[in-house]
């Protein structure tokens, strides 16, 4: 039987040869989902000015993608096993064109919103997929090597997201970053039908789509918590959602421990591995993306430098990813995963308390080293922490257990926008308020409280205001600098505890070299070497 692309791998006597391109494929398509969020960074200032976007629009602008994407990844996930994983990137990549292409041409808040929305949905299909079919094409003694490469993808979108996006503000509208990705995507579609091979699960059985709503329920509702109560106070929509993703997740709990084929075997967690890589995971986007959140924010405002500028000086933390990938395939077989996850956190926690030392005349120097260093942390530790994730599940469940590693990156990334983001504009109003508090009209210090951008915007009209004058908004636009490095000097060093936290719970969680956890489940034990040759043993083909 001609091995080409059509081929489904569970038909494989061997490797599927071309595997490393298929990963090329996969990685691209992750590459643009991480890059939606990030872009987002740097594109936000024009859309606010084009939009007259309220904080909180500007809030939902982001939120619209980040909801349903946490939301649906293990539900999708599974349905991705059932029917077809290909078919599953596919599909997610033509919805996520579908959104941006809607927001490319989008005119209003409303209809960018519902765009981000689509989007969101979009990549909680692709993002379990790729992680699914890479397991799925790779044999055994590779596939740490793949997944490397996919945690270094990861890494390097943080990154180019905002380069990106900066580049094309420097010659387009806003509308030009939602509509980079489709090209992209066309690629990775056309990628995906060429060069991945098909690939399903085998004997699964009926959906547990009780399960799956319950996650959708428990996990959206506390994202939405999550964001919406930090940022604009616990009034009653937080509350509730906070209340009713407690309940959601007792009754997933409940449904999935009595469930004869649950969505997703939470006795898992008490796997010592699977959840102190969970852990890990959530910690490492959580400290990662809120630093980005405001250390970007420094540099445009305080520091004065255009998109283009900022997604460049992002680069140094791409390139530490790389140079923790390229090491840590040979340090984790050697020094074990609670050796080199625990040290990842370390540095990483490393990272977020260097930016307490930033003051208002900090230079761009100030961000560099706290930039490796988290760059650092996510290449060393994220490839070996998801390798012990996915080695946790069947090959039946390899979009579960995509979709639960997915989720808890995500859930890390909305934590720490939301958390760290909310200490950081309660401790600039705080503090401005005493600098400037009285010296500007009610309505105009309301302004400047809001954000620095904000504060920013205020100075320059009262330089305009010839009743105001330079001198008098030198003073305002002082203030505000130096109310927002400490905002960000005193965000750092309680994100830094919280990292702290983490680091400790993820050290005794995970256990030494000489634990050796079933992985996948006790069929896994039973499987003989040839299903370590061909990455697949207990698949069938795709119809």
């Amino acid at each position: 039987m001609p091995l080409v692309a059509n081929t489904p791998v569970e038909k494989m006597t061997g490797p599927y040869p071309r595997r490393w391109w298929a990963l090329l494929v996969l990685c691209l398509s992750l590459l643009i989902v991480v890059m939606a969020n990030t872009s987002l960074i740097v594109a936000a200032p024009d859309m606010t000015r084009d939009l007259g976007l309220s904080s909180s629009d500007l809030q939902w602008v982001i939120d619209g993608y980040t909801v349903p994407y946490a939301a649906l990844m293990l539900v999708l996930g599974a349905i991705g096993d059932k029917y077809s994983r290909r078919g599953a990137l596919v599909l997610g990549l033509v919805i996520f064109i579908g959104g941006s292409v809607m927001g490319g041409l989008a005119d209003g808040t409303n209809l960018v919103i519902a765009a981000r929305a689509i989007m969101g949905v979009g990549a909680a299909v692709v993002m379990p997929a790729t992680l699914s079919l890479l397991v799925a094409i790779f044999p055994r003694a590779e596939r740490a090597k793949a997944i490397t490469a996919w945690s270094a993808t990861s890494g390097l979108a943080i990154a180019a997201g905002p380069l990106a996006a900066g580049w094309l503000l420097e010659h387009h509208a806003w509308g030009s970053t939602f509509l980079m990705n489709v090209p992209v995507a066309v690629l990775g579609v056309l990628g995906a039908l060429l060069l991945v091979p098909p690939s399903k699960a085998a004997g699964m059985g009926r959906i547990d789509y009780i399960g799956g709503l319950l996650s959708i329920v428990s996990v959206g509702s506390l994202v939405y918590a999550t964001i919406e109560g930090p940022h604009f106070g616990w009034g009653v929509g937080p509350v509730s959602a906070a209340v009713v993703a407690g309940a959601g997740l007792l009754a997933f709990v409940g449904w999935e421990l009595r469930h004869p084929n649950p969505m997703l075997n939470v006795r898992k967690f008490k796997e010592r591995p699977f959840s102190g890589s969970m852990i890990a995971v959530l910690f490492f986007f959580f400290g990662t993306f809120g630093s980005i959140y405001y250390s970007t924010q420094f540099l445009q405002f305080v520091l004065g430098y255009d998109a283009l500028e900022t997604g460049i000086r992002l680069l140094p933390l791409a390139g530490a990813v790389f140079v923790g990938a390229a090491v840590t395939g040979r340090l984790a077989p050697r020094l074990g995963v609670k050796l080199v996850v625990g040290t990842g956190m370390v540095i990483g926690t490393a990272g977020v308390l260097l930016l307490t030392q930033i003051e208002s005349g900090s230079t761009y120097t100030g961000f560099l080293a706290p930039l490796l260093l988290l760059g650092l942390a996510i290449g060393l530790s994220l490839a070996p922490a998801t390798d012990t994730i996915m080695g946790s599940f069947p090959e039946d469940e390899l979009g579960v257990g995509g979709g639960a590693n997915d989720t808890a990156l995500e859930l890390g990334a909305s934590l720490g926008i939301a958390i760290l983001g909310s200490l950081l504009a309660t401790s600039y109003k705080d503090r401005l308020t005493e600098l400037a508090g009285g010296r500007l009209p009610a309505a105009a210090m309301d302004t400047a409280k809001d954000s620095v951008g904000g504060g920013v915007a205020v100075a320059e009209q009262v330089a305009r205001n010839p009743q105001g004058g330079v001198e008098q908004a030198q003073t305002l636009l002082g203030a505000v600098h130096e109310s927002f490095a400490h905002a960000i000097a005193h965000t750092s060093l309680i994100g830094g505890l919280i990292m702290a936290a983490g680091t400790v719970i993820v050290i005794a969680v995970l256990p030494g070299r000489g634990h050796h956890a079933a992985r996948g489940g006790e069929e896994r034990a039973e499987a003989p070497e040839a299903a370590e040759a061909t990455g697949s043993r207990t698949e069938t083909v795709d119809a």
